[in-house]
């Protein structure tokens, strides 16, 4: 099992506090079955930078201690830049990292309560520019919640999407759990990653949540996505299915 999210990298954000939550956390991943992990730091989220550079020194070092402790794991290097006007720029300047340095595959991040207005210009440019954007957990973005066409219209467009472990297992409440799943039915999202921060608040769940996904959909859902986050550590083109809109009488009664 891959994890293309996770906050694992100490004392970058706020995610692992030190190597030793760090190599906590790697143990618990690997008692779940993921293999490798794309560590995301935030990028321009708050006080948080992390440059690319960092990143891969880190990533790098990381590696060397999880060889150490005989922990069977993998960590690769990645970014998740919170959406900003200027992506493109420092992108093409050489401090945002595309997820395992692969340079095809970018996470942007949108706000938790609304989606800027030049969002959709700003995915069409870094598709021109040979990426693909990947939105992170749309399902807890309150605006796309409330206007799902939204989406629809970004990943008709070419963009991509990635929902959380902990919203599939309902963790996050049940209303973002039903519109989880609302969008796995209607072909609005294309991998599922745990965006673990800790083991107490924010733990990988990834198991549990492929379990749901196989419950409520069949084994072929689970095949998806599994094949997709391969592809994507492979620099591959992921496999997409037709995007459909959420029906709209099936969001009453999620507020």
């Amino acid at each position: 099992m891959i994890d293309i999210h996770c906050h694992i990298l100490p004392w970058f954000d706020d995610g692992a506090k030190d190597l030793v939550e760090t190599i906590a956390m790697a143990n618990k991943a690997a008692e779940e079955g993921i293999t490798k992990i794309i560590a995301t730091p935030h990028y321009k989220k708050r006080e948080f930078e992390n440059s690319k550079e960092k990143i891969l020194q880190a990533v790098e070092s990381l590696n060397k201690e999880l060889s150490q402790h005989k922990i069977p794991l993998t960590i690769l290097p990645g970014q998740e830049p919170r959406i900003y006007g200027e992506i493109l720029h420092d992108y093409n300047k050489g401090e945002i990292l595309t997820l395992n340095n692969g340079g095809k595959y970018l996470f942007v991040e949108f706000p938790s309560g609304h989606v800027p207005r030049y969002a959709e210009q700003l995915l069409f440019d870094i598709q021109l520019n040979g990426l693909t954007p990947i939105i992170v957990h749309p399902e807890r973005n309150s605006e796309i919640m409330e206007n799902p066409d939204l989406l629809y219209k970004f990943v008709k467009n070419g963009t991509c999407s990635q929902i959380t472990s902990s919203s599939v297992t309902g963790h996050f409440g049940k209303n973002i759990k039903k519109f989880t799943m609302q969008l796995v039915e209607s072909n609005l999202t294309h991998f599922v990653a745990s965006d673990s921060h800790d083991l107490s608040s924010r733990p990988f769940r990834m198991r549990e949540a492929y379990s749901e996904l196989v419950k409520e959909f069949g084994t072929g859902v689970e095949y998806f996505f599994k094949e997709n986050a391969e592809m994507l550590i492979e620099g591959k083109t992921i496999i997409k299915e037709t995007p459909e809109k959420v029906k709209k009488k099936r969001l009453f009664g999620i507020f």
